[in-house]
């Protein structure tokens, strides 16, 4: 996947302006913390991150701002579990697919064109327009089926 042009904060201030609301320092503190998690993150996650560098963030302030991430192209949500959504940063990476144990409840990530190409055939027979991609397969690890799983 080729990087858009700019940063992910001029990408965000962009959207944010474009969209009438203001471009608070929280939500690029919020914003920078994000890209900074090199892995699949959940609200508590990052709250206390950031909590742990000094930030008095409210978890209502990552609440209202994650969906802006979510819509300008820059997070995506990824999977659900124990009762919240964890979330990963997608700006300049490759569109990829998740496999999620069941039972250790290990996350692999994995790439196949097929899954774009999938996508891209839908999108032309019923003329839809695709924003983003999400695939997760669930079951079970080869260490958890070993087990008994």
């Amino acid at each position: 996947m080729e990087r858009p042009p700019g940063s992910e904060l001029e990408i965000f201030r962009d959207f944010i302006k474009k969209k009438g609301l203001r471009y608070t320092n929280e939500r690029e503190i919020i914003l920078r913390e994000i890209f900074n998690i090199h892995d699949h993150f959940d609200v508590d996650e990052l709250y206390l991150r950031l909590r742990n560098k000094g930030h008095r963030i409210s978890k209502a302030s990552i609440y209202r701002t994650l969906p802006l991430l979510i819509e300008c192209g820059l997070v995506q949500e990824v999977y659900h579990e124990d009762g919240h959504m964890h979330y990963e940063h997608i700006y300049g990476h490759e569109p990829h697919a998740h496999f999620r144990c069941l039972s250790c409840r290990r996350v692999e990530e994995f790439r196949d064109e097929r899954l774009e190409e999938v996508a891209r055939e839908y999108a032309e027979r019923y003329g839809v327009e695709i924003k983003m991609t999400r695939f997760e397969i669930l079951g079970y690890c080869s260490n958890c089926r070993e087990k008994g799983a």
